[in-house]
């Protein structure tokens, strides 16, 4: 189940949201170490449609990390990711590269306070809400904002780039 918190501080994401004067609800549940879909679990312990909570994927684009932020009911379209930051040839990237990148884990990867930025790109998707989920920066941790603020703060495009 999950358990709603007043914004505060706690990770990178939520100080940059915090330091933005961004509004923002903090939600946390008991992640299950076994799960294979953290997305997944994130909606279904929140009781929130898939179509509002995203994830945040890397992917590496003729060499450099890109991140694609897309609902969790859906995939990742690696074609399109690649021409709306005008690359050519695309894959995900691995996993330990990610994490060094943005300093969270796997599961855990917020679009928000990462080391270093890189291009982001957010599905257009998004915008067909007035909040939506994306990591906090923990396994267990989800941060609900409105998708504007998400775009301005990663400095994101807004592309479709989910399949189907």
């Amino acid at each position: 189940m999950a358990r709603k918190k007043q914004s505060g501080g706690g990770t990178p994401a939520t100080t940059v949201l915090t330091s933005a004067g961004v509004a923002f609800t903090v939600h946390e549940y008991d992640h299950d170490a076994r799960t294979d879909s953290y997305g997944g679990e994130a909606a279904e312990a929140m009781g929130v449609a898939p179509e509002r909570v995203f994830k945040t994927l890397f992917a590496d684009i003729d060499g450099a990390l890109v991140v694609g932020v897309v609902p969790v009911s859906g995939q990742l379209d690696l074609k399109a990711l690649a021409r709306a930051v005008e690359g050519r040839k695309a894959a995900m990237a691995d996993p330990k590269a990610a994490e060094r990148a943005t300093g969270y884990v796997v599961g855990g990867i917020s679009p928000l306070g990462q080391r270093k930025a890189h291009p982001t790109v957010v599905d257009d998707s998004a915008l067909d809400h007035d909040t939506v989920f994306v990591s906090a920066g923990r396994r267990g941790m989800e941060v609900e904002l409105s998708p504007a603020e998400l775009v301005r703060l990663t400095a994101a495009r807004v592309r479709r780039i989910r399949k189907g």
